[in-house]
């Protein structure tokens, strides 16, 4: 093929799912080619909030503090609002760190919230700002953008390619191991592919539930003509229109989604209408100056019916449409990178077979659905409860109301904003690259985690006497948790993992805190820092390492060798 580009892995779509595989493979030294069509990273906010376990995953890359550096001022409050209106008079209120207190406020906090980081709210514009530029220092990535994928072909000998400049203008021909489309919604990879979508869509609710109109716009005078305590999202609840909005830059600009009575009137909102409904939603006429407009269908949940089909994978909403609720769909888009590009980096350096790559669909399927579930869940709690009519009067009638509203919010808000559960709960369970040891982890809630290193989930967390988070002290790759003060035998699995080319370190931690937390001398990490076995010693080291890597003989995605030791 004349004019060819010979890659390991082509990425169809520069969003967080396709930078953060690109930042993945890159420092793995694998050879990637990145094309969206877009000019340069996104312009409109998008997603707004950046979930704890991906910020975990961030400063495992080295970046979280960049990230929590964007958005928002330091200083401004990270608090969720509802409000009979912007101005209006305040519902409900959720308080929560500010981006410079967050650093600390973790290092005091326990039970469901031990963790290396909290969330950030910050808008997608800005995160994926920070992808690229990482993105862009790793030597084996080319991205392109204002380019996009053409056409692809699955062939015996790999993937066929044809990528060209969104103008027609320049063509390139890609030949490539693997390809992944991480191109969206719409994703040409998944239609040309003929995977369907599982799940269910087309929810109607008063709220979050059909046509919802997106305007990016500048209000200089917002915070200064807004009675209430400033917050990072105001919702506004009354019988006559139901929006939110949530802060960009903490200074003039936002990002404001309002819902009509029915989908076709939201479709023909004019500039003029949104200048109009916003003012009804701060309470007075207002300023405003609109960046961009657009609308979007909520009421969506879900989830790819394959992740995977031959060399070709699915990542991203590509892979999975979420309501927004809950913040779920970036970051479960981030974490389905994390998952696949260490097996794709494994494979390809020929340190696993290429079974191993079919756990990516039985893990992230799986989260996804649940993820999805946990995002309507929440859409349903506040997209249903019923704004009466008095609930605006001044009179003992709308007194009452507005206490039964606030009581309800200030419920609906925690169930919400404070989910560690479905942050640091997501579990892979039943995959066949984990080695279970007959242990059950607690149930699944979205509102309280309890930290098990039952493996198949997220290892617990903990604070080290010099203050570093346990997670800093694991390996880039595999790490093998040496706990408590007896000295254990390391040399079966580090003998192991040399044969096979597994980049593996032993980490040593002698604090009982900590053997605690994790109730055995040897655990596994993978590097998606996963529990992936854990037991009392090596004697099953080349056994366990080939599991994990996906050498166990496999049917249907289970695996037939018989229970190793623990």
């Amino acid at each position: 093929m004349s004019n060819t580009l010979t890659v390991d892995v082509l990425i169809a779509g520069g969003g967080p799912c396709g930078l953060m595989l690109a930042i993945e493979l890159g420092r793995r030294r694998i050879r990637c080619l990145l094309v969206d069509a877009k000019p340069g990273t996104a312009f409109n906010p998008q997603a707004n909030a950046t979930q704890a376990r991906t910020m975990e995953h961030f400063r495992r890359l080295g970046f979280a503090h960049e990230i929590r550096s964007m958005g928002l001022p330091p200083d401004h409050p990270t608090d969720i609002a509802y409000l009979t209106r912007f101005a209006g008079t305040e519902l409900a209120r959720l308080r929560l760190p500010t981006a410079a207190a967050a650093p600390q406020a973790i290092k005091n906090m326990s039970g469901s919230w031990s963790a290396a980081e909290l969330p950030h709210r910050v808008s997608q514009k800005f995160v994926e700002v920070c992808l690229h530029r990482h993105a862009q220092q790793q030597a084996s990535v080319e991205m392109r953008y204002g380019w996009q994928l053409a056409s692809f072909e699955d062939t015996e000998g790999g993937i066929k390619a044809m990528v060209q400049s969104v103008n027609g203008e320049e063509q390139l021909n890609v030949q490539a191991a693997y390809l992944v489309g991480a191109d969206g919604a719409r994703s040409m990879v998944r239609r040309e592919l003929g995977i369907a979508w599982g799940g269910a869509t087309g929810f109607k609710r008063k709220f979050m539930g059909g046509k919802m109109l997106a305007v990016y716009l500048k209000a200089p005078e917002f915070y200064a003509r807004n009675p209430n305590d400033r917050s990072w999202m105001y919702v506004v609840v009354n019988p006559e229109l139901r929006a939110f909005i949530m802060s960009v830059d903490g200074v003039s600009e936002f990002a404001f989604h309002i819902q009509m009575a029915d989908d076709a009137a939201t479709e023909a909102l004019t500039e003029a209408d949104a200048r109009r409904l916003f003012a009804q939603a701060f309470g007075q006429p207002i300023d405003i100056d609109i960046l961009s407009m657009a609308t979007w269908m909520a009421g969506h949940a879900l989830v790819a019916e394959s992740f995977q089909k031959g060399r070709v994978f699915l990542g991203g909403d590509a892979a999975h449409l979420f309501t927004p609720t809950g913040g779920l769909g970036y970051n479960t888009a981030v974490e389905d990178a994390v998952n696949l590009s260490w097996k794709l980096a494994s494979v390809l350096k020929g340190q696993a077979p290429a079974a191993l790559l079919d756990s990516y669909h039985h893990e992230r399927h799986a989260l996804a659905v649940r993820n999805t579930g946990y995002a309507r869940q929440f859409a349903d709690s506040i997209g249903l409860f019923e704004a009466v009519p008095e609930l605006e009067d001044k009179s003992p009638e709308g007194e009452a109301a507005r206490s039964v509203a606030s009581d309800y919010l200030n419920g609906h808000v925690r169930r919400e904003f404070n989910i560690p559960g479905v942050t640091f709960g997501g579990r892979y369970d039943g995959s066949h690259i984990i080695v279970g040891d007959g242990t059950t982890a607690p149930p699944d809630a979205a509102n309280s985690y309890t930290p098990c290193a039952t493996p198949g989930g997220r290892p617990p967390h903990a604070w080290l006497p010099d203050g570093r988070s346990l997670f800093d002290t694991f390996h880039t790759e595999w790490t093998l948790l040496v706990l408590g003060p007896e000295p254990v035998d390391t040399t079966a699995f580090e003998n192991a993992a040399a044969t096979m080319g597994m980049d593996l370190r032993a980490v040593h931690h002698t604090s009982p805190e900590i053997f605690d937390l994790y109730q055995a001398p040897l655990v596994l990490i993978r590097p998606d820092q996963i529990v992936a076995w854990r037991g009392q010693g090596g004697e099953a080291a080349q056994p366990i390492l080939a599991k994990v890597m996906g050498s166990g003989d496999t049917v249907q995605g289970h695996t037939t060798d018989p229970d190793l030791p623990a």
